[in-house]
């Protein structure tokens, strides 16, 4: 009796931690999860994440985690120094998922220049064949589901990131570019309202409208989501009660020259990002030189 009683009991306690996806034991990072998920308690998890991380127990998971905590909890800042001071105690397969962190944490803190920078390195790394360890796919974890992701498909998200931290900065040329590229390599319907954002921050309505033209007729993938729809909507509405005309002063010419200045930048970077081309992507060849198109 004694011994179905503990396996009874054993069986409760797997099926807890299954319930509340909470790791088994006792240490400091089983306690954090436990007051992050059952308890609810997110200030008892981020005091036993920081025992984790002092303890050296899965250092990992717990700095990632507490980071995620601390910026639910609004303190994103605290959230950038603990990551920053702390990441060199995690493995090196840990920091792409850390800069991912980062990433999130400058975005919740309005540090801007901090995100284009850690953007434009994580680019670096996958134009240098360094991201997903060597690998041309990674699996991600969203919502509790494993999933694969391409080099393509990372490279397309980052540059979607990075135009929208341009279209922060009010850099609308910038953006318009790096947004060209991300619709070159991977068009979805999103991007291309972000892209006819910029374009008609500029005043260029026209070339604002062919853009939403395509997620109207739904000839983008994301066309048929309410939400991409309806703001597609919105944008074409707000260029009918525009002037179409380039503003005085600002001729066209100037506009291109302007794109023609950016994209030479990203031709530059591009180049010192890989001094070696025989260790160049594949992806990376399909970069056009939107110059070229500027200049016809």
């Amino acid at each position: 009796m004694a011994t179905a009683a503990a396996e009874v009991a054993g069986e409760k306690k797997d099926l807890f931690h299954v319930i509340h996806k909470v790791p088994a034991g006792d240490s400091p990072y089983v306690r954090a999860k436990h007051f992050q998920l059952v308890d609810k308690d997110p200030e008892a998890s981020i005091v036993w994440f920081w025992k984790a991380i002092n303890a050296g127990d899965r250092v990992d998971s717990a700095l990632k985690d507490m980071a995620v905590v601390m910026k639910q909890q609004d303190r994103a800042e605290e959230a950038v120094e603990a990551v920053k001071s702390f990441r060199h105690l995690c493995s090196k397969q840990a920091q792409e998922s850390l800069d991912n962190v980062l990433i999130d944490l400058y975005k919740k803190c309005g540090m801007i220049n901090e995100q284009i920078e850690l953007l434009k390195h994580k680019l670096r790394m996958i134009y240098m064949g360094e991201a997903f360890n060597g690998k041309t796919t990674k699996t991600a974890r969203s919502h509790g589901k494993k999933f694969q992701v391409s080099i393509k498909q990372e490279t397309t998200r980052i540059l979607g990131n990075l135009g929208w931290a341009y279209m922060q900065q009010a850099n609308y040329v910038a953006a318009e570019v790096v947004y060209l590229k991300a619709q070159e390599m991977e068009p979805d319907a999103n991007k291309a309202c972000n892209l006819a954002l910029c374009l008609m921050k500029q005043r260029r309505y026209e070339e604002a409208r062919d853009v939403l033209g395509d997620v109207r007729r739904g000839g983008l993938p994301g066309s048929d989501e309410p939400k991409t729809s309806k703001r597609a909507e919105d944008l074409l509405q707000e260029i009918e009660s525009q002037s179409p005309s380039v503003p005085s002063g600002l001729p066209v010419v100037r506009l291109e020259q302007d794109v023609e200045e950016m994209v030479g930048r990203l031709d530059l970077l591009m180049s010192n990002w890989a001094p070696f081309r025989a260790r160049r992507l594949p992806i990376f060849e399909e970069i056009s030189t939107y110059r070229d198109q500027v200049a016809c």
